[in-house]
């Protein structure tokens, strides 16, 4: 491969060499007076919307072909190849597109696409999506536009101009382009949104989170599901102002962000369901035990006419006392959250069943998309939420139990349980919170608490004092105590932190020496000033090499010595 020196033609100032980033198929140019943002990270994410959107056009396909033919089943269905363009196939926007590598991986790896539009408002941003299209020459699919999102989709809300699958994924918070997003959405279109702003997401700002999403979020252990639950709600409500309202396909927490992909219709009738698909959550202070209060109810009405009319209400409640029924402490109150389903299990079927196919069974990222997919499909789907075993001992103080015999218990009791992909330690059971602290007081038989430990006024004695209502088999394993995702080891969370975990900078490119460069100059930027007369050996050599030219002082240097300089 050649490799060019950009020259600035005002400074001369020579800047890094430039390089090729390769994803797959796809390949981007890295290096010049840098400034685009790059997460390799981020490889799952892309991999795991090309599998959605692959799989969505083949659900559109049908749903055509069923209108076509009046639900009659037809053998002859259309090929669709990717790389190739289609006057019947999808057109999708990428709203912030950076450098262009997902768009032109969309266009590389997604059969039936008609157009691809890439979007930015950086002016950098969208030279560098230029190069780039032209690099993989995938001009005759990709259109770069170089636009303000929301103005790009608010002039795009005509029939004509629709889009079939818009991709939002922002810098943090999406709210500020969801309701343009949903607004220029063809009826029964795929939207995927990205959140990484986790932080307001997971409670650690209440008041920013309602501001951003309408939602107030509670401290809990559940609080990666609840993130999820909170960016549905937001979407249904925005979708609710237009007479539409959204059907999640697949929500996934994974990384430092949550991620979903719905699809947006248009319905009055059905947007009436929708104040019963959102609830409050209680959450008492002292053993974060949580009750949800659904907004809306739905009651069988039918008549001779209409055998599968409904009649809505509003439901009463609160469904918790002033204290804890099992503690005695005092509630906190969040949401409203989204308390309907969060996946689609048909089609994550569907999904799991593509990803061991070629080509998508090619994919980087395949195993961990097997394994998180295998355990989604395992989730309790009307359960929203989920407790951890390591809080719940946490708690009582108690020995941890091993999960599989919690599970046991769980099972033999007559109740169901599964992980959450969200969390290890999950438990997300239709049993009780009664059950639950009832099983444990079975534990605490076998390994009691410390006497010291039983506290007047504590969650820990006013739970242990209670006796144990039955008994719960622990030692003989369930045979469904053991889900196939765990017996088969699938890769079904994070690998740990690499050197590119994590949201990044905004404009940076983070791979290579750029990302170690910067690193480097940070260490120590905080640390205050020591006199030199104070430090001794190696703390004055430190010292010494902390004033060295950082890499972005560097004026015409070779990249020899720019090399050189990140080794040492």
């Amino acid at each position: 491969m050649e490799t060019k020196v950009t020259v600035s033609s005002q400074s001369q100032v020579k800047y890094p060499i430039k390089k090729i980033i390769k994803e797959r198929c796809a390949e981007i140019i890295a290096g010049g007076s840098g400034g685009v943002f790059y997460n390799p990270v981020q490889e799952f994410n892309r991999d795991l919307s090309i599998t959605v959107i692959n799989c969505y056009f083949q659900y559109l396909l049908k749903e055509r072909q069923e209108k076509i033919s009046n639900g009659n089943n037809q053998d002859s269905v259309k090929q669709y190849f990717a790389a190739n363009k289609y006057e019947d196939g999808l057109r999708i926007l990428e709203a912030l597109s950076a450098t262009g590598l997902r768009s032109i991986r969309y266009a590389k790896e997604i059969a039936g696409v008609k157009e691809i539009i890439a979007n930015d408002l950086s002016k950098q941003a969208v030279e560098a999506i230029r190069d780039n299209v032209k690099h993989n020459k995938v001009e005759h699919l990709i259109e770069v536009s170089h636009a303000d999102a929301t103005t790009l989709m608010y002039l795009s809300t005509s029939p004509s101009k629709q889009y079939d699958c818009i991709d939002l994924d922002p810098y943090g918070c999406p709210n500020r382009f969801l309701d343009a997003a949903i607004q220029s959405l063809k009826d029964g279109g795929l939207l995927l949104v990205t959140a990484t702003d986790m932080a307001v997401l997971a409670g650690n700002a209440p008041e920013a989170c309602y501001v951003k999403y309408g939602s107030v979020p509670l401290r809990m252990k559940s609080c990666h599901e609840m993130a999820l639950r909170i960016l549905l709600h937001c979407i249904e409500s925005y979708a609710n102002r237009y007479g539409k309202y959204c059907v999640p396909l697949l929500s996934i927490s994974a990384d430092f962000y949550v991620r979903v992909f719905v699809r947006i219709f248009s319905s009055q009738a059905k947007c009436k369901f929708s104040m019963s698909k959102q609830s409050m959550i209680y959450q008492c202070t002292g053993c974060s035990t949580f009750n949800l209060q659904p907004l809306g109810s739905i009651k069988p009405n039918p008549t001779e006419t209409r055998p599968t009319q409904v009649k809505f209400g509003i439901p009463t409640g609160p469904p918790v006392n002033t204290n804890c029924e099992h503690c005695g402490q005092k509630h906190h109150l969040g949401g409203p959250i989204w308390s309907d389903p969060i996946h689609d299990n048909a089609f994550v079927q569907r999904l799991i069943e593509a990803i061991n196919k070629t080509p998508l069974s090619e994919l980087s990222t395949q195993k961990r998309l097997n394994g998180v997919l295998s355990m989604v499909l395992e989730e309790l789907q009307d359960v929203p939420l989920y407790y951890t075993l390591d809080k719940l001992c946490c708690v009582l103080k108690l020995e941890i139990i091993p999960i599989l015999k919690f599970r046991t218990a769980l099972l033999y009791a007559g109740y169901r349980v599964s992980f959450s992909h969200a969390y290890k330690n999950s438990i997300k059971t239709d049993a009780p919170a009664s059950v639950i602290w009832d099983i444990l007081r079975c534990w605490n038989k076998r390994h009691p608490v410390k006497e010291e430990r039983m506290i007047s006024g504590t969650p820990l004695k006013e739970i242990l004092s209670k006796a144990c209502t039955r008994e719960y088999n622990f030692d003989d394993l369930h045979p469904e105590a053991n889900p196939k995702s765990r017996k088969e080891a699938l890769s079904r969370f994070q690998a740990n932190p690499t050197a590119f975990w994590g949201p990044g900078t905004r404009a940076t490119i983070m791979i290579g020496e750029d990302k170690l460069a910067k690193s480097y100059r940070n260490q120590n930027k905080k640390q205050k000033y020591k006199p030199q007369e104070n430090i001794k050996g190696n703390e004055l050599d430190d010292q010494q090499k902390s004033k060295q030219p950082k890499i972005d002082e560097t004026v015409g240097v070779d990249e020899k010595q720019q090399q050189s300089y990140l080794e040492r």
